[in-house]
């Protein structure tokens, strides 16, 4: 294996140790730091900055192009032109970093977001009642700010409140509610929201200050349903066993999202009173289990889900640990599997503005692939597994330390292991690099078959030939022998492994072909494709077109686009009025059920196949 280099990012102080080779840009991404990239690194947009002031290499042209001689001599350099040759320590600008190019909130193009938080403070100084003025208590706080709606708690509270504090009291509003009266000014206490994207696999929150319009914190932990099943149609069958499983399932994902605020509260020493507002973004299936609504119907034809306006609830109904009078919004749904983390990712990235063709991809255990054409705006979903998690993958594991993120083979293995440990398994990135570099080798043929060393190549180096290995009448591929293992066993990838992918990718992929060809587009008519999802943000690219998962087309066209789920959800709390335009898009959003297309078998068939070199060529021109 090639000696990894360590690479140290400032002012965060995230260090990751990559292969020799590896940009900068992809080191950032498995550091954590996603750079702004809306070129999709082809290195013309020169929004990916950074700053290198330990190991400065030789620029390449783009940053010359770039950058001012003086600059050059400083370390500046574009990160996605950058490849890592030495140790490095790296300054990222906060204006380099996705979404950090606006004070409230960006996309991957610097879109700003702005509106009307959902939860807001002011501080009102009040004029007393006199015999000229005996205004009601509540509406002479409304007088000042407009209607408002107090719940029985508040409105106890708000005599005594005014009268003690002089009438100089600050309020707390969500819309036309009043969620709390302070005596004084206590508006440097800032009100937070929690954003939440509930995966089928993991569970990510985000602490946001609802004023500054900032990320404060972020906390992952994987989706203790899983335990109950890997994805969405087992959590389905158990629930339709009776509604005892629904609460089970339920008060899981809860207790998981408690655990989670807990970090978070305990990262910024903040209480959980200050928590005012929440927002969800699952699949389907997910946000049923979440409000404890039993998703049977989604486990028989036509898939009927039980809503599919936006919900609110108040957080204690819940059960989350929040303020009492905390609402918790939960996205509108489309239809079938296509849920609220796809309309907040549509949302994120105003696919309903398009001018292009453009095809948003969230892949994950539940895929979700968008279409945006011509103002119609279409959505399907593909049931790829939980393959791209590493599971159900012999030697796979989750993208933690000890796990292969990156694979290359050419005259011998070379792998990336996360936190510079010994190798312990692979995730999913790292099963992507693995087949499509022995696709390009010829150790795998276009049917999958991982070939044994008679009959691979002969232009095959001796030291990539025995690494093919007999197993129980197959071949698999070692990977890392055992002697170098953590666990003191190889880690090897095994023909049932390549199958598993396969059916991850032909999935996705047959989707893709299906709603191009109902919106009468080929690949090279896309103008973008979107990849969004904590998975989709680390894998290469062209990787992902060898084996199928994504069109053929330039690679530039392919761009990372962050959590897009998380990144909606965030959104509807900085701005309000977004919770509108989600619901739009939901209702002018055209379902598309892949399972109920007569074409879908036949797609699916033909994408277990890999593509051949000579048509992805043929394809790329």
């Amino acid at each position: 294996m090639s000696a990894e280099l360590k690479v140290v990012f400032q002012p965060s102080g995230r260090t990751v140790h990559v292969l020799p080779g590896t940009t900068v840009f992809e080191a950032a991404a498995r550091a954590g730091l996603l750079l702004r990239a809306p070129c999709g690194g082809k290195g013309t947009c020169r929004k990916c900055r950074v700053q290198i002031t330990r190991g400065i290499g030789e620029p390449s042209g783009a940053c010359r192009a770039t950058f001012s001689p003086d600059e050059l001599a400083q370390g500046w350099r574009l990160a996605c032109q950058t490849p890592v040759a030495k140790s490095l320590v790296v300054l990222v600008p906060e204006g380099s970093l996705f979404e950090a190019a606006s004070k409230i909130l960006t996309d991957a193009d610097g879109m700003a977001v702005t509106g009307t938080p959902a939860v807001q403070k002011r501080f009102l100084r009040l004029p007393a009642p006199v015999d000229t003025d005996p205004v009601a208590d509540l509406a002479r706080v409304a007088r000042e700010v407009g209607h408002l709606k107090a719940p029985l708690p508040v409105l106890r509270q708000l005599p005594d409140i005014l009268r003690a504090a002089s009438f100089a009291c600050t309020i707390t509003t969500a819309g036309d509610h009043l969620l709390a009266i302070e005596p004084g000014d206590t508006t440097a206490d800032a009100p937070l929201g929690v954003a939440f994207d509930i995966g089928t696999t993991t569970l990510v929150a985000t602490l946001l200050d609802l004023a500054a319009g900032r990320e404060l914190a972020v906390a992952a932990t994987i989706n203790p349903q899983v335990s109950f099943g890997d994805d969405v149609i087992s959590r389905i069958t158990l629930a339709r066993e009776g509604d005892g499983f629904v609460e089970e399932l339920r008060q899981s994902v809860i207790g998981a999202c408690n655990g989670l605020i807990g970090e978070l509260l305990d990262e910024t020493a903040v209480p959980a009173e200050r928590i005012l507002a929440l927002a969800v973004a699952g699949n389907t299936t997910m946000q049923h289990l979440f409000c404890g609504l039993n998703p049977a119907a989604l486990g028989e034809v036509p898939f009927a889900p039980v809503y599919a306006r936006a919900l609110s609830f108040p957080a204690p109904e819940l059960g989350l640990a929040a303020h009492p009078l905390a609402q918790v919004y939960v996205f509108p749904n489309i239809g079938g599997f296509v849920g609220g983390d796809t309309v907040s990712g549509m949302l994120a990235h105003r696919l309903d503005k398009a001018e292009k063709p453009t095809l948003f991809v969230d892949i994950g255990t539940n895929g979700e692939i968008v279409l945006a054409h011509q103002g119609r705006l279409y959505a399907s979903s593909a049931a790829a597994g939980p393959a791209f998690e590493g599971a159900r993958i012999t030697c796979g594991m989750r993208a933690t330390n000890g796990a292969i993120e990156k694979i290359v083979i050419d005259d011998a293995v070379h792998c990336n292991v996360i936190g510079d440990a010994d190798a312990a398994g692979l995730c999913g990135t790292a099963l992507i690099d693995a087949i499509a570099d022995l696709l390009r080798l010829g150790i795998i043929d276009e049917t999958g078959r991982i070939l044994g060393p008679d009959e691979a190549p002969g232009s095959l180096a001796a030291a990539v030939r025995e690494r093919i290995v007999a197993v129980n009448g197959d071949y698999a591929f070692e990977l890392v022998p055992a002697a170098a293992s953590k666990t003191g066993e190889a880690i090897r990838l095994y023909q049932r492994d390549v199958r598993e992918l396969q059916l991850a990718s032909g999935a996705i992929r047959a989707g893709i072909s299906i709603m191009l060809r109902k919106a009468g587009l080929a690949a090279g008519d896309l103008d973008a494709v979107l990849l969004a999802g904590g998975f989709g943000n680390y894998i290469r690219r062209e990787n992902a077109q060898r084996i199928g998962l994504l069109p053929d087309l330039p690679v530039e066209r392919i761009r990372f686009v962050g959590n897009a789920a998380s990144t909606g959800a965030k959104a509807v709390l900085f701005a309000r009025e977004l919770r509108d335009q989600a619901e739009e898009i939901a209702r002018n959003t055209e379902h598309v059920d892949l399972s109920m297309d007569p074409e879908f078998q036949m797609e699916f068939g033909m994408a277990m196949m890999f593509p051949g070199e000579f048509g992805l060529a043929m394809s790329l021109v």
